[in-house]
């Protein structure tokens, strides 16, 4: 695998969900070895728990479990959240199965059984183009993935932890709108966040930034400009 993918898998924290003692057991200690936070349930309800607490950035879960079953779990985080990754494993692959997966946003399926090459292809696939050595703002302004640095001309910008997740947030959604409502569930997290908060934060994060790249969309959100 690569160092550098290696190395940004490191950062992320995991949700594994998997009612089999064995098979999560399994997925684990697998997990564990591309990611430093890994966390694990045996049910959807405490998959549901955790995701809330914890805030995961990848949730990783099987669809047939007792009680509440995976699809059921997706579906109550998707009602508010659809930048968190999400991976299923399932036994299945009719297509009318695979569409309900598609229309809540799932971001891949693995097929079963799962083994460590599917698995981490699977997570890979499930990233997109959020694993990536640069994000490129413009030919001299760009975001070191690897360092967790913005540069311009190869100087490093200087941000606070905040600024850099709403940069990288506008670029996974570089070809269309950010919402407010996924500003709020991706920078404030568990905090309501207010309008005029909003506000302060883009015009703080604006006067940090030698070019401006955060376009305004009126009653909607923000999205990049100048690109290239």
């Amino acid at each position: 695998m690569d160092e550098n993918l290696l190395k940004q898998l490191k950062s992320y924290r995991i949700l594994c969900v998997e009612d089999e003692d064995g098979i999560r057991k399994r997925l684990v200690s697998t997990l564990k070895y591309y990611f430093d936070d890994v966390l694990e349930a045996s049910n959807a309800d405490d998959g549901y728990d955790l995701y809330v607490e914890y805030s995961p950035d990848i949730i990783l879960s099987d669809i047939e479990m007792p009680q509440r079953n995976g699809i059921e779990m997706v579906s109550k985080i998707r009602e508010k959240d659809l930048s968190t990754i999400i991976i299923m494993v399932t036994a299945y692959s009719n297509e009318e199965y695979l569409l309900d997966l598609i229309n809540l946003h799932i971001n891949h399926y693995i097929l079963k059984p799962v083994h460590s090459e599917n698995l981490l292809n699977g997570i890979i696939e499930g990233f997109g183009d959020r694993l990536t050595t640069h994000l490129v703002f413009t030919k001299e302004l760009y975001f070191n993935m690897e360092q967790r640095e913005l540069l311009f001309n190869d100087e490093v910008v200087v941000l606070r932890k905040r600024d850099k997740e709403f940069l990288q947030l506008l670029y996974e959604n570089k070809s269309r709108v950010t919402t407010y409502e996924q500003i709020e569930e991706r920078i404030w997290k568990d905090r309501s966040m207010s309008m005029s908060a909003l506000k302060t934060f883009i015009k703080e994060l604006r006067q940090k930034l030698p070019l401006d790249i955060i376009q305004n969309v009126s009653q909607i959100g923000y999205k990049l400009q100048n690109l290239e």
